[in-house]
Formats: structure tokens, C-alpha cells, sequence
């Protein structure tokens, strides 16, 4: 639905038109990032491929070369010839097999929860940038309007400077106000094409398109609504870096297990054949292999996975104390950017756009001076930046709740 939707809107305006939820569908099939993640999983699961494996039995064969007696080579006959062969097997004891299959499996789950808090911050980003880019166009809108009345404003201004009926230092002043203007805007064009840049990046639009981007109704649930302990508690239960911590400690302790077992020697079993070499004649013999512990028992190894653990054990007290405080921390800002936003009138931008009309009317009639015109002018733009601003932190806010609760409460 979203292809065809895509297309049939490229196909009428050559523009690509994409709300949130289109934006997050094309992020995640298209972006590189999540896509090279998805591989190490991969990558992961073939380990416990491997750990699953059998070790290869040995097979030993030697053959006389040269028989000075006969000066003939490589000779096999009873009379003549000798040659010996062995096969042998590896038996790995104390479990190291199925130790090993299990680190391997934990090392699967490290590799999806490190994709999932990828995702969990890949997402952010795109929310983010999703609506600063939505806003920065918002404000390019509000100085292409002020630009364009202002431009009219000098032409009419000109005729009358030429008619002798204004000052030529309010022309100054008009065309300094368009300079100024002109420069903001370029400016603020400037920081939202690498807006553009970053969100065609995270969703894997092609460097050429062009996008227009819509904004739907806002989550009707507001933070305020939702108690500190609930958001906390969703932080520690969904947090895909905190699982991270506690599984990498699963892996260490699973490796430590592991280490302790290489300790114990493994067993080597051998079935020999030799023609004439051993005695008796025909010999047939069993063979056993098997290292003495006497100087290295994998201490260095041993104690590297306790230091992981007790190393693993510091990484979780630092991430719960991390989650706990950006939780805290979002969450008192977005009360903060909430209720700032409460307290505005809704109808304040209705009204002050009705007010600037009323305003370039009134200067046009001359009822007003030209300075009180340039200051309640540059009253609405700036009232208006900051309402946008003000609009663009409520959204940012919210997007960052979810990212610090690893959920999707603020949709």
C-alpha cells in the first residue's frame, strides 16, 4: 500500500509526500545500518553451527618408499613391503561441546538485543529528525511569506519614493528588512537540506527526491498522564541495552563454565594396523591419548572470564543507573515542554495572522509609522519561530520517552 502510494505520488507531482508511519516503514526495510546489524546475527547463528560440529577423526597411513633389497618402490606384498596405518578420534569430555554450543547460543542473543537497541536508536533519530524537519519547513514557510510581502511592499515603496511621497531612508530601511530576511531564510534552507539529507539517509530514499512531509494528529495521551513509576518500569522491562548488559554477563558466565572445563584433558582414541613393523607381524593395536594437566590448566583463560563477569556485573549497576536517570530526565522535560505548550492560546496563531494583515493594511493607509511596522513585524516572525520551536520540542520530547522506555507509549 505504501509503494503504490509512493509511486502514484511521485507519478503526480514528483514529489514524495510521507507522514511518520510511511517514514518508518521505508526505515525499516531500506536502512543500511539495521541491514548490516541483521547480518551479525547471522553471523552469530553460524557459531552455534560450528559448536555443534564434531571433531574430524585422523587418518595416518606410511608406506616403505624404496626397498634396497628388491630396488623397487613403494612396495605393499607381505614378502616385500611394509606399511602401517592408523585412524584415530577426538572425545572431548566435560561437557565442553554442548558449553560451547550454549555460549554460542547466548552469543546469538547478545547479537539481536545490540540490533534491537540499534533499532531503538536508529528510530529515535528518524522520529526526531522527522519532525525537525517538518518544522524547519514550517519556519522556511513563515520567511518565504514575509519575503514575498515585504518585496511588494518595496515595489509600491519605490513607486512612491519616485512620486517624492516617502523618505528615501525608509526605503533603506524596507530593503534592509528583505536583506536581512533573504539571509535568515538561506540560512535556515541550509540546516533543512541536511535535515533532508539525514532523514533520506535513515530511510533509504534516493539523494535526488524530493520529499514533502505530513504531520498527523498528535497522541492524544499526554505525559503528564502517565506516572513516573509506569514509564520506569517499562524502561527496565523493555531497554534493549540493559538486556545487552545482562546477557553479556549470561556470556561470561557460560564462558567461565566453559574455561574450567578446557582444564580437563580430552581423550584421543586410536585403531593401528602395521604389516611387519611391530611385533608380532600384522600388528593390530589400540592406542590412547591423553595430555597430563602438570603446568598449564587454563588458568590465563580462567581468570580472564571471572574478571569478565565481575566487569559485566559493574556494566549492569552503570546501565540501570543510566536508564533511571534519562528516564527522570525526559521525563521531567517533557512535562516541562507540555505544559509550555498548554499555556499558549489556541486560537494565538489565528489571531496574530489576522493581526498582521490588519497591520500591512494599516501601514499601507498610513496609520501607523514606518519603525512601529518593522517591529511588529519582526514580533510575528519571531513569535511565530518560536511557536514552531515550541511545537517541534513538545513532539521531540515525547519521541524521546519512547527511546528512553524502549516502547511506543506516545504514538
Amino acid at each position: 500500500m505504501l509503494t503504490l502510494t509512493t509511486k502514484a505520488a511521485l507519478a503526480q507531482t514528483d514529489t514524495l509526500i510521507l507522514n511518520l508511519n510511511q517514514a518508518e516503514s521505508l526505515f525499516l526495510k531500506n536502512n543500511y545500518d539495521l541491514l548490516a546489524s541483521n547480518y551479525e546475527i547471522d553471523k552469530a547463528k553460524a557459531e552455534i553451527i560450528t559448536a555443534k560440529l564434531f571433531e574430524n577423526p585422523t587418518l595416518e597411513y606410511e608406506n616403505l618408499f624404496y626397498n634396497h633389497e628388491t630396488k623397487k618402490f613403494l612396495q605393499t606384498s607381505y614378502a616385500h613391503g611394509q606399511y602401517a596405518g592408523s585412524i584415530s578420534q577426538l572425545f572431548k569430555l566435560a561437557g565442553k561441546r554442548n558449553k560451547n554450543i550454549k555460549l554460542a547460543q547466548t552469543g546469538v542473543k547478545l547479537a539481536e538485543y545490540e540490533y534491537f537497541d540499534l533499532l531503538r536508536t536508529l528510530k529515535f533519530e528518524l522520529v526526531n529528525t522527522f519532525y525537525k524537519t517538518y518544522f524547519a519547513a514550517q519556519s522556511v514557510k513563515v520567511y518565504q511569506e514575509q519575503i514575498s510581502s515585504t518585496d511588494q511592499l518595496l515595489k509600491a515603496y519605490d513607486l512612491q519614493l519616485k512620486m517624492g511621497n516617502v523618505a528615501a531612508k525608509d526605503m533603506i530601511r524596507i530593503k534592509s528588512l528583505l536583506i536581512s530576511l533573504k539571509a535568515e531564510q538561506a540560512g535556515l534552507l541550509n540546516e533543512l537540506e541536511d535535515n533532508y539529507k539525514d532523514l533520506k539517509l535513515l530511510c533509504g530514499i534516493k539523494a535526488e527526491a524530493s520529499i514533502s512531509l505530513v504531520l498527523d494528529q498528535a497522541s492524544p495521551l499526554s505525559p503528564d498522564k502517565v506516572p513516573y513509576s509506569t514509564l520506569l518500569d517499562s524502561a527496565r522491562a523493555n531497554r534493549a541495552d540493559l538486556k545487552v548488559a545482562k546477557t553479556d554477563l549470561l556470556y561470561n558466565e557460560r564462558n567461565l563454565k566453559l574455561q574450567k572445563a578446557m582444564a580437563i584433558p580430552d581423550v584421543e582414541i586410536a585403531l593401528s594396523y602395521d604389516l611387519k613393523g611391530n611385533y608380532p607381524e600384522k600388528y593390530t593395536g589400540l592406542g590412547l591419548k591423553i595430555p597430563i594437566p602438570l603446568f598449564s590448566r587454563n588458568q590465563g583463560e580462567i581468570k580472564k572470564a571471572q574478571v569478565g563477569i565481575t566487569a559485566a556485573n559493574t556494566n549492569i549497576k552503570k546501565q540501570e543507573a543510566l536508564l533511571e536517570n534519562e528516564v527522570f530526565n525526559s521525563y521531567k522535560t517533557a512535562l516541562r515542554n507540555e505544559k509550555r505548550y498548554t499555556e499558549i492560546d489556541p486560537t494565538f496563531s489565528t489571531d496574530f495572522n489576522t493581526l498582521i494583515s490588519g497591520l500591512i493594511k494599516n501601514f499601507k493607509a498610513r496609520n501607523i509609522s514606518l519603525i512601529e511596522f518593522l517591529d511588529l513585524y519582526d514580533a510575528y516572525k519571531e513569535n511565530t519561530l518560536q511557536l514552531n520551536k515550541l511545537q517541534f520540542e513538545r513532539m521531540s520530547t515525547r519521541a524521546e520517552l519512547n527511546y528512553v522506555t524502549g516502547s511506543n507509549i506516545f504514538k
